[in-house]
């Protein structure tokens, strides 16, 4: 698998590859075929973990995130 080119540093050379993009000069590595397999994954997955789980499980997973968000450093 190659990996995505990085953004250019120069302001002016990530504006032009955004332009090549949209006007289709250059192909968007974020439209490959893998990329989008596992975006469809991931939504087919959330919905299927929701359905196995009990209210009470969802109830303490989101209490644990809560927590890790609320938490001080």
């Amino acid at each position: 698998m190659t990996k995505a080119p990085q953004r250019p540093r120069d302001l002016n050379a990530w504006a032009k590859r955004m332009v090549d993009i949209a006007t289709g000069e250059v192909e968007d590595p974020l439209k490959k075929p893998t990329v989008r397999r596992a975006q469809k994954a991931g939504q087919k997955g959330g919905p299927a973990r929701a359905r196995v789980l009990t209210p009470e499980q969802r109830s303490e997973i989101a209490r644990t995130a809560a927590a890790a968000r609320w938490k001080k450093d």
